[in-house]
């Protein structure tokens, strides 16, 4: 092994399996975990990567935990199932039910809508064009947010005088004021998957990059300007990329030197 870390101005990216390197860090050292992991079988990215169905599921628990315990704020996942023979495998549901028993605390999932595969709905299904983004914390509101960051100005006036109800139902008049910026909701439409659309050439290299903007809203509205983003599964480094574009250092962790090397370019290009 040539390296195990390697500093890049507000960057570390270290070569390693994510679950000793977490159990290292110390509780509550960076602000944000973001990232995508394996989805089950689906793509072994060399491996040997086999878990399915409930193992993954089991597997994923750990993951979270393990990111909750080094997270202050909000960690999130880009996660999918694997349909075989006309059926899904719903893992992500499956996890995020389990999380729930656990005890951990989930936010209602983002979606990350996409313009699929083609052919991913097969001869008589729809072609899948969303994925889960399952978000959770430790508990209480996040310490830090700025859930307009990626908002826009409301694109309508109210519709006649603002009024509200109050708990016994009497109407109030008056009382609403219009947002410099609209929630931007959790919808994150990043339109077609791949074609040029994912914001960096050279993340095309990796086996599944995905947009950066998909990213962008994370790093944005949930890590504090300065703080520090991490992704146990780099990949092909975009939420590095993005975090450093946006004023933040970052973390990414991958156990392929390959993709170490791949983010280290796209890191050096980008500045």
């Amino acid at each position: 092994m040539p390296f195990d870390r390697i500093s890049i101005g507000d960057v570390q990216l270290i070569r390693g399996d994510w679950l000793p390197l977490m159990a290292a860090m110390p509780a509550a050292s960076v602000d944000l975990v973001f990232g995508s992991p394996p989805y089950e079988d689906a793509r072994t990215y060399d491996m040997d990567f086999k878990l399915k169905g409930q193992d993954w599921v089991d597997w994923m628990v750990e993951v979270v935990r393990a990111s909750l315990r080094v997270s202050k704020g909000l960690v999130g996942f880009v996660v999918e199932g694997r349909t075989r023979k006309f059926r899904w495998s719903a893992t992500p549901a499956l996890l995020m039910a389990d999380l729930h028993r656990a005890g951990v605390h989930l936010r209602k999932p983002p979606v990350y809508r996409r313009v699929g595969i083609p052919g991913s709905g097969g001869p008589d299904w729809w072609r899948n064009d969303y994925e889960f983004i399952i978000c959770c914390t430790n508990g209480g509101e996040l310490p830090w947010s700025e859930n307009t960051a990626t908002g826009h100005p409301p694109k309508y006036k109210p519709g006649g005088r603002p009024s509200h109800r109050q708990a016994d139902g009497q109407r109030v008049h008056g009382h609403y004021k219009p947002p410099e910026l609209a929630n931007p909701g959790n919808i994150i439409d990043c339109g077609a998957a791949g074609g040029g659309n994912i914001g960096d050439e050279i993340a095309h290299e990796g086996e599944a990059p995905f947009p950066e903007a998909l990213v962008e809203p994370f790093v944005r509205c949930f890590c504090p300007p300065g703080g520090t983003v991490l992704d146990p599964f780099l990949g092909s480094g975009t939420t590095v990329a993005v975090a450093l574009r946006w004023g933040r250092k970052a973390i990414g962790v991958d156990v392929r030197e390959s993709q170490i090397e791949l983010t280290k370019r796209r890191i050096e290009a980008a500045q």
